[in-house]
């Protein structure tokens, strides 16, 4: 599961430092906005030819792993 978490990459001079599919400038923003507009994994790919199935997987995983780091309900007096 982590390997496919080492296929993002945050670099300053790209795209800002946004996370993305290393060795491209799509960023994983990009790929769960799709999918959250209905496009299915085949369509990104032909739209998209130089991700791969696992780049997909990657980003719903690295989002995955995020949202997992934020504490959304904190006991109260904690911070």
């Amino acid at each position: 599961m982590d390997e496919l978490v080492k296929r993002i990459e945050i670099d300053p001079e790209k795209l800002g430092g946004q996370p993305v599919i290393k060795g491209t400038r799509n960023p994983v923003t990009q790929i769960l906005a799709m999918l959250a507009n209905d496009w299915t994994v085949d369509e990104i790919l032909k739209n998209f030819p130089e991700l791969t199935e696992e780049d997909i997987k990657a980003a719903i995983l690295y989002a995955k792993k995020i949202l997992e780091k934020i504490d959304t309900h904190p006991l109260p007096g904690r911070r």
